[in-house]
Formats: C-alpha cells, sequence, structure tokens
C-alpha cells in the first residue's frame, strides 16, 4: 500500500492530465457525433468521473437540458 501511495504522490500531475485528457476526448467524440450511443458511453464516463470527485447528491452541476 505505501508502494501505491507513494507512486500517485509522485506522478499525481500526469495521472491527472491523463484522465483529463480521456474525459474532454470523449466529450469532444460525444458532441461532434450525430448518435445516441457514444452519448451513453460519455455520460456513463462523466457518472464515474463525478463519483471519483466525490460529486455527490448536492455537489453535482446541474443536468444539460436536452437539445431539442
Amino acid at each position: 500500500m505505501d508502494q501505491v501511495t507513494a507512486y500517485l504522490s509522485e506522478n499525481w500531475e500526469q495521472l491527472l492530465a491523463i484522465v483529463g485528457g480521456v474525459v474532454v476526448t470523449a466529450s469532444a467524440i460525444a458532441a461532434i457525433t450525430p448518435n445516441k450511443t457514444d452519448n451513453k458511453v460519455m455520460g456513463a464516463i462523466r457518472k464515474l468521473v463525478d463519483l471519483l470527485a466525490l460529486n455527490v447528491r448536492n455537489a453535482k452541476n446541474a443536468p444539460t437540458p436536452p437539445k431539442k
């Protein structure tokens, strides 16, 4: 466990950049493609990111209203 903690504390900037890059890339793909499947995948990724960021209950962002 000490090795994991040491790795995370030494490499947190790189890990954060990787996670951020994955989320941004997935968001861009979901935004530019017209089908609903990738939007569902992005929604699942966003839920996971919210969970990892401890964005639960009242700390969550307001949902985006659906486009008409």
